[in-house]
C-alpha cells in the first residue's frame, strides 16, 4: 500500500511537468483551444482590406465565437456583430455586389467581408490606432471621438480603463 502512494506521489509531479512543458512548449494546446474557424473567408478578406487576419480571427471570436448566424441583446448581428446600421452605411460606402444587411447577419463570407471592410476604415479614420479602432468596432467611432475629444480617453492602449469605467457607470446608471 506504501508503495502504490509513493508512486502515485512520483507520477502526479512527473505528469503535472510533461503537461506544463507541452503547453509552454507547442502552440497545439492553443490551436485545440481557440480554432481558428473560417480560415480561407478571413484570409481573402484580410488581404483585400489589407488586415491583419488574426485581427479578424480575434474579433470574430470575442464578438460571435464563430457563429454566423449570432444576434447580440443590442440588435448586432452576424459572425463578426455589426449593427444593421452600420452594415448599410458600410454597404452604401464600396462595392459588394449584391450583398444586403440581412447577408452580414446570416452569411459567414458577407459578415466577413463587411466587417473587415470596417476595421480597415476604422483604422483609416483613426489614423492607425489600433486600440481606438477597436473600441471604435465595439462602442462606435462618434462615441470614442467623444471621449477623445472631452478628455475621458486619450487613445493610449494602456489607459482603456478610463473607458471601461465610463462604460460601466452608463450602463449601471441606465
Amino acid at each position: 500500500m506504501r508503495q502504490r502512494i509513493k508512486r502515485k506521489r512520483v507520477l502526479l509531479p512527473i505528469l503535472v511537468i510533461v503537461l506544463a512543458a507541452l503547453f509552454v512548449q507547442s502552440d497545439w494546446m492553443g490551436r485545440w483551444i481557440y480554432p481558428i474557424y473560417y480560415k480561407d473567408e478571413i484570409r481573402r478578406n484580410a488581404s483585400t482590406y489589407q488586415v491583419d487576419p488574426f485581427l479578424i480571427a480575434a474579433i470574430i471570436r470575442v464578438e460571435s465565437n464563430y457563429k454566423p448566424d449570432a444576434l447580440s441583446p443590442k440588435g448586432a448581428v452576424g459572425i463578426m456583430q455589426l449593427m444593421p446600421q452600420t452594415a448599410h452605411w458600410i454597404l452604401q460606402q464600396d462595392n459588394f455586389g449584391g450583398l444586403t444587411v440581412d447577408d452580414a447577419g446570416s452569411q459567414v463570407e458577407a459578415g466577413i467581408s463587411l466587417g473587415s471592410w470596417y476595421v480597415k476604415e476604422l483604422q483609416r479614420q483613426f489614423e492607425g490606432n489600433l486600440a481606438a479602432s477597436l473600441a471604435a468596432y465595439n462602442a462606435g467611432p462618434g462615441k470614442v471621438r467623444q471621449w477623445l475629444a472631452n478628455g475621458t480617453w486619450d487613445g493610449d492602449q494602456q489607459k482603456l480603463s478610463n473607458i471601461l469605467t465610463e462604460r460601466l457607470d452608463i450602463t449601471c446608471n441606465v
